[in-house]
């Protein structure tokens, strides 16, 4: 059976995974016949939105791995843990987690870097040649994770286009049930929540993200 590695950020579309790209994610490698297993960075989160009012919370405090817990129903280990050998792929959900807590790019845009112990943990998938699949705004992430001229889509956002274009990497416009496919360096990216209007539309890419990483493993 093959085994995916899903990487959260969290637990919220505000401050973390975006919970219908994550579970459709989780329910698509199952219904495909593989397995998962949840990875997350063992940190603090950039902060906490109150996700009924849309407000920052300034008096409360969360763990990345903690919140993303949630999603995973208490089965999720720190991206420390990784035994890449166990693994034929990486997928990354998107949520503002993956903007604030994985990288910084809801705060330096084009500028941004990725989290330390985050970028090793997608370092070993690439250096070991195998698919990775981001979506939503997670494949912002691509252009630092790839050498010069790796393909990825965010959807048809015009700034964060260029913000992904500026670090190195080539974007392709995307409708929202599209997927963009880097044959070379093996990555996938689908818009997801960047375009969908419902879940029904962020369902059909991600299922055929899920689809094509797995094929491509």
């Amino acid at each position: 059976m093959k085994k995916v590695a899903v990487l959260l950020s969290g637990s919220g579309v505000f401050d973390g995974a975006e919970l219908h790209e994550s579970v459709l994610t989780l329910l698509e490698i199952a219904r495909s016949g593989a397995s998962y297993q949840c990875f997350a960075p063992d940190m603090a989160q950039l902060h906490v939105v109150n996700h009924l009012t849309g407000e920052v919370d300034e008096a409360d405090n969360r763990n990345v791995l903690v919140e993303s817990a949630r999603i995973a129903r208490g089965d999720v280990k720190p991206v420390a843990d990784l035994n890449v050998d166990e693994f034929v792929a990486l997928i990354i959900p998107g949520g503002f987690g993956a903007a604030k807590n994985l990288c910084n790019f809801a705060l330096a845009g084009a500028d941004h870097i990725i989290e330390s112990s985050v970028k090793h943990f997608i370092s070993q998938f690439t250096q070991a040649k195998k698919p990775v699949g981001f979506m939503c705004i997670s494949p912002v992430m691509i252009p630092q994770c790839y050498e010069a001229g790796a393909l990825g889509t965010i959807g048809s956002d015009v700034g964060t286009a260029a913000a992904f274009e500026k670090q190195g990497g080539v974007h392709k416009v995307a409708l929202v049930d599209d997927i963009v496919v880097d044959e070379v360096n093996k990555v996938v990216s689908t818009p997801a929540y960047m375009l969908a209007d419902n879940i029904v539309d962020a369902h059909n890419g991600i299922t055929k993200l899920v689809a094509r990483v797995l094929s491509m493993a």
